[in-house]
């Protein structure tokens, strides 16, 4: 349950934040705009590719690919936390992560690419890149569930 509910409220803080941010603050027209510079930018980027744009292209097919690579590993990872005994913290984390990845499955299936917004730069170094709640909430997950997921050895319940 702890999986569930991480899960979900990661996905609507993401969804709510481009909403708000991407809509309501109206970024897709605006492009920019400084909220506490230089640390902290809203920056519009619709991202057709993985992590920084690799493998973007205007490729149908490649938008697809990483719905389908999105929902497997969630699929895949929802079930490695349901058929083993998990920490708290590696259920959490398994949610999390499962929130991020399904923002970004929604952002894809509605507006063909993510949408990023968030731009950080600190100490005289100007980030070039943009991203969102999800792709936090994904690298966060990713992180928990290396740091704190129990050896699968010890720990998996027996499947009827």
């Amino acid at each position: 349950m702890r999986m569930l509910w991480a899960a979900l409220v990661i996905f609507v803080l993401d969804q709510a934040s481009k909403l708000a941010v991407v809509f309501g603050l109206n970024l897709r027209e605006i492009g920019d705009m400084d909220i506490w510079p230089p640390y902290l930018t809203f920056r519009m980027a619709w991202n057709k590719g993985v992590n920084f744009g690799l493998f973007a292209n205007d490729s149908g097919v490649m938008r697809w690919m990483l719905i389908a690579v999105s929902l497997a590993i969630t699929a895949w990872v929802w079930r490695w936390m349901t058929r083993s005994t998990q920490p708290k913290l590696a259920q959490i984390s398994a949610g999390v992560l499962i929130g991020g990845a399904l923002g970004n499955v929604v952002d894809r299936l509605a507006y063909g690419a993510v949408a990023d917004f968030l731009n950080m730069s600190c100490c005289g170094f100007e980030n070039p890149y943009a991203f969102n709640v999800a792709d936090i909430a994904i690298f966060a997950g990713a992180a928990g569930l290396v740091l704190f997921a129990a050896d699968g050895k010890t720990n998996t319940r027996k499947t009827p």
